[in-house]
């Protein structure tokens, strides 16, 4: 009988072939898989928070600092939400405005939350988050922004008035998808 894998046939070939792909594809695969500083940051806080439910179109900018936005609000942090504000020039501003939201929102960030992304996202995005452990609507800024010569997305954070960061406008609508993810103009 004559075997139809010839090269098979021929004893530890196939297995050396089998052993050079597995250590060429482990050293290609560890040349990409070292992670920065915010890569792990990211994984940890994905993981230690409850997911992020999503209604509308984010890009993966504006679905990444939403995202932060509100651990960052769950967590309590002032100083790290305060970091993600667009406008780095208010500082005082930007600090005032996470304790508002902090103060808020907590305890509804804390559980599930889903966040509307009105219209497209390529240059800024509107944002609704709904809290629904608390029935609490939040509306949000995302834009794109240079920081270290780096295009990054952060969050406008210029409502220094505890009313003023509560306040939800009037054409927020009361349930996520009411209208479509777009804008009423």
């Amino acid at each position: 009988m004559t075997a139809r894998f010839p090269v098979a046939g021929r004893r530890g070939r196939g297995l050396r072939g089998v052993l050079a792909a597995a250590v060429a594809l482990g050293v290609l695969s560890g040349c990409s898989s070292e992670y920065d500083a915010a890569d792990v940051e990211y994984a940890g806080d994905y993981s230690s928070h409850p997911p992020l439910a999503v209604v509308g179109y984010p890009s993966t900018g504006t679905l990444g600092i939403t995202q932060q936005v509100v651990w960052r609000i769950a967590d309590g942090e002032v100083g790290a939400l305060a970091a993600l504000t667009a406008h780095e020039e208010d500082r005082a501003g930007a600090e005032r405005t996470a304790e508002n939201w902090i103060a808020a929102f907590r305890k509804g960030a804390g559980g599930k939350v889903t966040a509307e992304f009105y219209d497209e996202g390529s240059y800024r995005q509107t944002v609704v988050l709904y809290l629904h452990a608390t029935g609490q609507i939040k509306q949000i800024y995302v834009l794109p922004v240079a920081v270290r010569t780096k295009d990054v997305w952060r969050v406008s954070m210029r409502e220094p008035d505890p009313a003023e960061a509560t306040a939800v406008a009037p054409w927020i609508p009361k349930k996520p998808g009411e209208l479509g993810s777009t804008m009423l103009p």
